[in-house]
C-alpha cells in the first residue's frame, strides 16, 4: 500500500509510470505453440486424486482418461511445431491453483476434472466438453442422508475452489435447508472427514465420488446418494486468447471421436477395471456426453 505521508521515491515513480503505460507497450507472451517450439517442452497439469481423469497410479506417476487424451494432444503438438521430441513436464495442480497456473504460464494445458462454466470462461479457455457430471454425495453406508434435504441440521463438506462448493452453498440458501458447509483442501481430505465421522456427507461430482470410493481401503463402507444437482461439463483447460492451440486440442479430440478412439478410452477408464486396485467404476456414458460426441460443443454451464 502506498504511504501517502511521504513523497514516492524515484524508483517508486518509475514503477507507477510503468504500471500506467499502455498495455500494448508491454511485451506479450508467446502462444503456446511458439513457447513449445522455443523451449522443446510442454507442461501438463494433472490432479493427484481425480480418478479416473488424472491421478497418481501405483507407480506414483500420473495416469487416467484425461492424461491419455493429453498425451494425444502432445503427439499432435510435436507434428505441428516440427519437433520429433517434446519433453513433457508434469505439474500437479489443485482445485485452488489450477486456474492461476494456467493464466501465469506455469502449465500449458490441464487434463483433469475441471468444470467448464461461464465464470471460468472469463479467465481461461476450454476445449470440447469431454464429460458431464452432477453434484451428489458420498456418505457412510447406512447413513440417514439420502438427499440434500436430509442434511438439515447436519454438516457437509466440499473441496474448496470447486463449483460443487458454490452449488451446495447456493442450494442451502435457496431451499433454507440449514446445513453447515465446510471446505477441505482436496478430495482426499474431504473423504477423510466423512470416514472420521466429522461430517455427514461430502458433496462432489458423482464420477469423482465413484473413483474415490473405488480407491478407498474398504469401498463397501461408503454409499453414493442423491439425485444429481446441476449437471455440468468437464473440459480440458487452456490459456485464454490462444486460438491456434485451442483449435489443435479441439481437432485432436474431434479426430479421436470420429475414429472411435475416444469411445474406446471411455470404456477403458469408466467401464473396465482400472489401476491401482483393478476396480470397475461401471459408469455408463451419459446422454449429455453421447449427444456432445455429435455436437462437439464447448458450451459452458451457466
Amino acid at each position: 500500500m502506498l504511504n501517502l505521508s511521504r513523497a514516492p521515491s524515484g524508483a517508486a515513480i518509475a514503477l507507477i509510470m510503468l504500471a500506467s503505460a499502455p498495455f500494448s507497450a508491454v511485451a506479450q507472451p508467446a502462444t503456446t505453440l511458439d513457447k513449445v517450439k522455443a523451449n522443446g517442452a510442454i507442461t501438463v497439469g494433472y490432479r493427484e486424486a481425480s480418478i479416473p481423469f488424472s491421478y497418481l497410479g501405483g507407480d506414483g506417476q500420473p495416469t487416467g482418461f484425461g492424461w491419455e487424451i493429453c498425451g494425444k494432444v502432445v503427439d499432435q503438438v510435436k507434428k505441428t511445431v516440427g519437433l520429433a521430441d517434446v519433453k513433457v513436464l508434469k505439474q500437479s495442480v489443485t482445485s485452488q491453483n489450477r486456474i492461476p497456473l494456467i493464466q501465469n504460464g506455469t502449465i500449458d494445458i490441464e487434463c483433469g476434472s475441471t468444470t467448464n462454466n461461464a465464470d471460468r470462461n472469463k479467465q481461461v479457455d476450454f476445449a470440447i466438453n469431454y464429460f458431464y457430471t452432477g453434484t451428489r454425495f458420498i456418505v457412510k453406508e447406512g447413513s440417514s442422508v439420502k438427499s440434500v434435504d436430509d442434511l438439515k441440521g447436519k454438516k457437509a463438506v466440499s473441496t474448496t475452489g470447486t463449483t460443487n462448493y458454490q452449488v451446495l452453498r447456493k442450494v442451502n440458501a435457496e431451499k433454507n435447508i440449514g446445513f453447515e458447509l465446510i471446505g477441505a483442501k482436496d478430495h482426499g481430505e474431504s473423504l477423510l472427514l466423512v470416514q472420521q465421522d466429522r461430517v455427514d456427507a461430502f458433496g462432489m461430482d458423482d464420477i469423482l465420488l465413484y473413483g474415490l470410493r473405488a480407491s478407498a481401503s474398504n469401498p463397501a463402507d461408503f454409499a453414493i446418494v442423491g439425485d444429481p444437482i446441476q449437471v455440468e461439463p468437464y473440459a480440458i483447460m487452456l490459456r485464454k486468447d490462444d486460438p491456434a492451440f485451442k483449435k489443435l486440442v479441439d481437432d485432436t479430440l474431434a479426430g479421436m471421436i470420429k475414429s472411435g478412439e475416444f469411445q474406446s478410452l471411455y470404456k477403458k477408464w469408466f467401464q473396465s477395471p482400472i489401476p491401482p486396485k483393478g476396480i470397475n467404476l461401471n459408469a455408463p456414458m451419459s446422454k449429455e456426453l453421447q449427444d456432445n460426441l455429435k455436437l462437439l460443443s464447448d458450451k459452458p454451464a451457466q
